[in-house]
């Protein structure tokens, strides 16, 4: 039985959603649960080392998988549930295969690859449970308080992003390698997220080949159509240089031609920043995402499936005050962003209202010219 941490931080999701999670597990305790599990045979320090996460973290991710595997349709597993966990998690924390872990349990490589990959299937599973964007009055108004304490941008619900995860390509596949070559000039998948000033994970979707154009895959996302159709109020959400300026997506000012817009695109890039820190985090504790095997279109679909659990899997850490692994090599920045080759028209209604925004709130400069620190350091560039 897992039972929740109280460490006085705000969590990653509702309560209501934590309590119906372990109510959950609570009801289908079995007699097996109390049995000794694989992750005991390691002290504290050797599990971080191995999983990038803790003890209780790993317990409540054991249980969750239990409990979902009920409900899933897989053949029946040859390992445990902890043993299949084990693997898994040893996967997402390295990017490679144990074979220590392969041969405590007699595993192949292609066993183990099985095993990533239906844990995978039921960990992205789980988004809508433990990925929750802000619904209702209230949870949008308390998220938009902590944004503006941050940066001092009002009625703003999130960090919008590309992030992208490398893969392998093969040149001699000229068509395919192409489609996958980003803006930084490797071959990358790229999925849209959305982070709140804490660095929670609030929406993950698509996985699209590296050279898709943000804005189109805005347009396209069920979130982006949700919120140009205001479906979730009059929020903004902080968009970079990709994205179009729109009545709901905030951009920076291009050419900033006074002090009160260069105000604004400060305050625009300290909120845009924690989405750096935080794709940073996740790479940092699943190494897994720094490079996601070959490119083939056909696999979007279980690259896509590791994106989205290593993304729960960070909300959970986060609930657990799971502190990020120490920096193994250089994260790379997020992308500047790739433009369509004729330029849309930008709507003038969304640059009156940035720029009824900049003059009411950035016009007068703060007293303390120092900026607020938001945890961002060489390490996570």
């Amino acid at each position: 039985m897992v039972i929740f941490p109280c460490n006085g931080k705000r969590m990653a999701f509702a309560l209501p959603v934590w309590l119906a999670v372990q109510e959950e597990l609570l009801g289908h305790e079995e007699a097996d649960c109390t049995a000794p599990s694989c992750f005991d045979e390691f002290d504290d320090e050797a599990l971080f080392k191995m999983f990038h996460l803790t003890r209780p973290c790993i317990a409540f991710i054991t249980d969750t998988v239990r409990v979902r595997m009920k409900s899933v349709a897989l053949k029946k597993p040859a390992l445990s549930v902890d043993a299949t966990v084990m693997v898994a998690l040893n996967y997402y924390a390295h990017g490679v295969f144990s074979a220590d872990i392969a041969q405590r349990f007699g595993q192949s490589q292609t066993e183990c690859l099985v095993i990533i990959s239906d844990v995978s299937r039921i960990i992205a599973g789980m988004c809508e449970t433990f990925i929750s964007f802000p619904q209702i009055r209230e949870a949008r108004a308390n998220v938009a308080l902590r944004i503006e304490k941050l940066c001092g941008i009002p009625k703003v619900l999130g960090v919008l992003a590309p992030a992208h995860f490398k893969i392998r390509a093969s040149p001699y596949e000229k068509d395919s390698f192409r489609s996958f070559v980003n803006t930084f000039g490797y071959t990358s998948v790229v999925s849209q997220i959305i982070c709140d000033s804490d660095g929670n994970i609030l929406s993950v979707e698509k996985c699209c080949v590296g050279s898709t154009i943000e804005q189109e895959m805005w347009e396209s996302s069920f979130k982006g159509r949700e919120m140009e159709e205001d479906l979730h109020g009059p929020y903004w959400l902080i968009g970079g240089k990709g994205y179009h300026l729109s009545k709901h997506v905030l951009t920076p000012v291009s050419e900033p031609a006074n002090d009160t817009e260069i105000r604004f695109n400060d305050a625009h890039m300290r909120i845009h920043n924690v989405m750096r820190t935080t794709l940073g985090s996740m790479k940092r504790r699943f190494r897994c995402l720094m490079q996601l095997g070959f490119a083939q279109e056909g696999s979007l679909d279980k690259k896509s499936n590791i994106i989205k659990t290593c993304s729960v899997l960070h909300n959970i850490a986060k609930k657990f005050s799971v502190p990020p692994p120490p920096v193994a090599g250089k994260i790379e920045p997020l992308h500047p962003g790739k433009q369509r080759a004729v330029p849309d028209e930008i709507n003038p209604e969304a640059i009156k209202a940035r720029q009824e925004l900049i003059n009411s709130i950035f016009s007068i400069a703060p007293i303390s010219k120092d900026p607020p620190s938001i945890g961002i350091t060489e390490e996570d560039v």
